[in-house]
C-alpha cells in the first residue's frame, strides 16, 4: 500500500514538477546573471516552491475551500499573469530600461522577484503541481507515515529542479549573448503558450463545474 503510494506519487510529481523543461526557461529568466547570483535564485525559487507545496499538501484544500477560491480560478489567474512574463521575454520589454551595461546590474530584489514569481509559481509550484499535491494528500487519508513520505517525494522533486538549475548555468555561457536572446524570444513564444493553456484550463474546469 505504501508502495503503491510512494511510486505513485514520485512519478506524478515529478511529470508535474518537469523539472527538464524548466532549465532552459531558467536561463532566460537569469540572462545577466552571473553563476553566484544563479545559484541563489535557484535556491531561493526552490525553497519557496517546495513551502508553497508542503503547505497545500498538508491543509491547502482546506483553506481554498474556506476562501472561497476554487483551482480552476487559480489555473485562470496564473496564467493570464504568466502571459504577461511571456510578452515581455518575446518583445524585450524585461530589459528596455537597461540599454547601457552601466544599467545591467542586478540588484537584490530583480533576484528575490524573479525566484519568487514566475520560477517558483506559477512555473514550479504552479497549477497542475498544487492540484496534483492536493490530490495526492487526499489518498493519504490523514495517514502520517503517507503524508511524511509525500513531503519527502515534494523535496526529492524540488531537488531534482535545482541539480537542473545548477547544470543551465553552463548552458548559458554556452549559448553565448546571442544565443540566450534567440533562446529566450522562443521560450516566450512557447511560456505563452503554456500560459493560454492554463487559461483554457481553468475556464474548462469552471464550465463542467456543477451549478451551486
Amino acid at each position: 500500500m505504501l508502495f503503491d503510494f510512494i511510486s505513485a506519487a514520485l512519478v506524478t510529481l515529478l511529470v508535474t514538477l518537469d523539472p527538464v523543461a524548466l532549465a532552459p526557461i531558467f536561463v532566460s529568466l537569469t540572462r545577466g546573471m552571473n553563476a553566484a547570483e544563479r545559484r541563489r535564485v535557484s535556491m531561493r525559487a526552490c525553497l519557496i516552491a517546495f513551502g508553497i507545496l508542503a503547505f497545500f499538501g498538508l491543509g491547502g484544500e482546506v483553506l481554498l475551500r474556506l476562501l472561497g477560491v476554487g483551482l480552476p480560478a487559480f489555473r485562470i489567474s496564473g496564467g493570464m499573469l504568466l502571459f504577461w512574463i511571456a510578452f515581455e521575454m518575446v518583445f524585450e520589454r524585461r530589459n528596455e530600461r537597461k540599454q547601457h551595461t552601466a544599467d545591467i546590474a542586478i540588484t537584490e530584489d530583480h533576484i528575490r522577484n524573479v525566484a519568487a514569481f514566475p520560477l517558483a509559481i506559477p512555473l514550479m509550484a504552479g497549477p497542475g503541481a498544487i492540484t496534483a499535491v492536493i490530490l495526492l494528500a487526499g489518498r493519504a487519508y490523514g495517514n502520517i507515515v503517507h503524508l511524511t513520505s509525500l513531503l519527502i517525494l515534494i523535496a526529492l522533486g524540488i531537488v531534482s529542479c535545482f541539480v537542473v538549475f545548477s547544470a543551465a548555468e553552463r548552458v548559458s555561457r554556452w549559448l553565448g549573448v546571442t544565443g540566450n536572446v534567440v533562446l529566450t524570444r522562443l521560450l516566450g513564444v512557447i511560456l505563452a503558450g503554456l500560459a493560454v493553456q492554463f487559461i483554457i484550463d481553468g475556464v474548462l474546469a469552471l464550465l463542467r463545474a456543477p451549478a451551486a
